[in-house]
């Protein structure tokens, strides 16, 4: 039953969405709905029942999902005189209220309830899945005690929450129980869940071009007024059919500071590609540098292994095929340019101070070897002395040479 409450103007009811904008929404949605039902065939039923959608899309989640709607109200009512309502009450022991009491005052006082159901009945009679289905398509709308609520999620079943038909409680405490049902029955009903995105039913296809209007701006401030933080939580409005695209009424356009923050998003990702190349470039020019070291640190070995190997050769005297040095010979160049290049490495003396001290050493050496082949040679004439003096016979006692 349609409540008579007073339309307010789209113009005082909408602030950031135009009437105008509203307007031409319902008018291409109405257009395109005689269109569509000129072309296809005639149904069995009259399509007059096709409901008018908001969609609103929000810029964050809701902190908290919600199982029972928001009530939006409107200014036209979506029921019709001859819509069927059921109201389940609660008859546990404790209840004050007993079927017979809550079927008379529903007719004395004119309640839009045409059945009332009981929670031991809903318990017993409606447990199978069909029956729950049958009930939910039965009737339109349904309200239930508010004593009872936690408990009809598990009684009623998924179908009801699938078709959006959950109970609106009623204080049955308070004897205002008509204006609680209407009021309900004049509203629309937002679900917010977990998602950013919610429909609401707003208006009929079969209603007059006006009402849809006024339906919608109503629809569109309530919302705003549910919402935590008004038109800053709303990114958007949409108008539709169930078939048809989605109109837009309003829509936040993106803040400069994003695209600011994008820039520098990129800006930093350049810096750090700048970066990475740099380092790169570092590393390699260490590595060259490494290989050079290596190939240095090589030669040097090698130089000090010739050197050593022509200090033994020095020291000896002899080389690898056995052959003594002469006196005469001079230094070989071969010899003297690692140990010079070493010198001049170290940075301690010239070239000729080198050159002096190598001269002196061989001479050393020279001098050491003359002594010793001296030596070996006054070693070798005493020996020979000795054996050319005459020895004397034992027997004859004359002197005699020994034998060679």
């Amino acid at each position: 039953m349609a409540v008579a409450i007073p339309a307010v103007a789209p113009s005082a009811t909408v602030e950031k969405v135009s009437p105008i904008t509203v307007q031409q929404a319902v008018d291409a949605l109405l257009k395109w709905k005689n269109s569509k039902s000129e072309t296809e065939k005639p149904k069995l039923f009259d399509s007059d029942d096709e409901f008018v959608y908001l969609v609103l899309t929000l810029n964050k989640l809701p902190p908290k999902s919600r199982v029972n709607a928001h009530k939006i109200q409107l200014p036209h009512s979506l029921l019709s005189d001859f819509s069927e309502h059921c109201l389940i009450i609660d008859d546990r022991p404790k209840s004050n209220h007993t079927k017979e009491d809550v079927q008379t005052k529903i007719k004395s006082e004119n309640i839009p309830v045409s059945k009332v159901l009981k929670l031991s009945k809903l318990q017993s009679n409606y447990r199978p899945f069909e029956a729950k289905r049958k009930l939910c398509g039965s009737y339109h709308m349904f309200f239930a005690d508010k004593g009872v609520i936690p408990l009809l999620p598990r009684l009623l079943g998924k179908h009801f929450f699938k078709k959006k038909k959950i109970p609106v409680p009623v204080d049955l405490k308070h004897k205002n129980w008509k204006e609680q049902i209407e009021r309900a029955c004049s509203s629309a009903f937002l679900f917010l869940r977990t998602g950013t995105c919610s429909v609401v039913r707003v208006a009929k296809v079969s209603m007059e071009r006006e009402e849809i209007v006024a339906n919608v701006a109503a629809a569109i401030n309530g919302i705003v007024e549910l919402m935590p933080k008004g038109w800053g939580s709303v990114r958007s409005f949409h108008l539709k059919l169930l078939d048809s695209l989605a109109l837009p009424l309003y829509q936040v356009i993106p803040d400069m500071k994003l695209k600011i923050e994008g820039a520098k998003r990129k800006e930093e990702a350049k810096e750090e590609d700048k970066y990475v190349q740099d380092k790169k470039k570092e590393v390699a020019k260490k590595d060259l540098k490494v290989g050079k070291k290596k190939g240095r640190i090589h030669e040097v070995r090698y130089m000090d292994d010739t050197i050593g190997h022509e200090h033994i050769q020095d020291e000896s005297g002899v080389e690898e095929d056995g052959d003594v040095e002469e006196e005469g010979d001079e230094i070989d160049e071969m010899t003297i340019e690692p140990v010079l290049d070493k010198k001049k490495r170290k940075g301690s003396k010239t070239d000729k101070e080198v050159l002096t001290e190598l001269n002196s050493e061989k001479k050393l050496k020279k001098a050491a070897k003359n002594k010793d082949k001296s030596k070996k040679d006054g070693l070798s004439s005493k020996r020979k002395k000795e054996n050319d003096l005459p020895t004397k016979d034992e027997v004859s006692g004359k002197k005699k040479k020994k034998e060679s």
